[in-house]
């Protein structure tokens, strides 16, 4: 099988990876070269620590082997499916799609990472929304088992079978839902950081006192304000947005001060500052 993945960043670099290890061919598309030799660079040390650890079925070699690193978008002409892991900007992916919905051979599927946006609408953009779903990986994807796997309007599925057994051939376990937004995931998780924002802004805790209180009390690994961080209060702050304007309820409305730490650039561990110094 052939698996092509547009992104060669965190998230696509580990969804790359994984597909690789699981003995795919992989193309991984990126818009510069320094981005893909970023990521090929993150890649080789990942596979050397699970190397290290005897977790790996082929030697570090053998997996790099498999995969082809480009800027050229025309070398997904032959996948069978591709996974899309860009910013989180719904018009960038949409029109992205539409590029791929032309070069894609006709009986390939499309897919995107997305944590939030509508997939119908992505489908819709691609001109093949029976070929369309959502594959929500988690982050870091070589270690976390879940994948989303979120059906658009138009989904069919054979699409959504194919993609079940793809995410199960990974090693992962894939939970199916609907197409709402936020899906599962953030539906239920992003209100949750974000009320510990609030937290912090209304002075009912110090940041470390709250996320003491959810690792200790709620048995959580990452207390929620280090989970933000982590996952970057830009994207934090994009998610609820989705949620608040799909749903239309004022539960989901962004805290201020997380869009204010956004305004001034306190973005987590990518920036080096957020909630805690890095």
């Amino acid at each position: 099988m052939k698996f092509g993945v547009i992104g060669a960043g965190q998230m696509g670099g580990g969804i790359a990876q994984v597909a690789a290890q699981s003995r795919f061919t992989v193309v991984v598309q990126d818009v510069k070269q320094e981005f893909l030799d970023r990521g090929r660079a993150v890649i080789e040390k990942s596979l050397a620590k699970l190397h290290e650890k005897g977790r790996l079925t082929d030697t570090p070699d053998v997996i790099l082997d498999r995969m082809q690193f480009t800027t050229d978008l025309n070398a997904f002409a032959d996948c069978d499916l591709v996974v899309e892991a860009i910013v989180e900007n719904e018009q960038v992916k949409a029109d992205l799609f539409r590029q791929l919905g032309q070069i894609v051979k006709p009986d390939g599927i499309l897919a995107s990472n997305t944590s939030s946006i509508p997939i119908t609408a992505l489908a819709s953009a691609s001109g093949r929304p029976d070929k369309f779903i959502g594959m929500h990986f988690m982050n870091p994807v070589p270690l976390m088992q879940l994948v989303e796997v979120i059906r658009g309007y138009s989904t069919s599925d054979e699409t959504a079978q194919f993609v079940t057994q793809t995410a199960e051939r990974m090693s992962k376990t894939p939970l199916a839902c609907n197409d709402f937004p936020g899906f599962v995931s953030n539906r239920i998780l992003m209100p949750m950081l974000n009320e510990a924002i609030q937290c912090v802004m209304e002075g009912v805790a110090e940041p470390e006192a709250i996320d003491g209180i959810m690792k200790l009390g709620m048995n959580h690994p990452m207390g929620p304000l280090t989970l933000a961080d982590f996952i970057g209060l830009d994207t934090c702050l994009a998610i609820m947005e989705v949620l608040h304007r799909g749903l239309g309820d004022d539960k989901y409305r962004p805290s201020p001060l997380l869009r204010k730490m956004v305004q001034a650039g306190l973005l987590g561990r990518k920036s080096g500052q957020g909630f805690y110094t890095y």
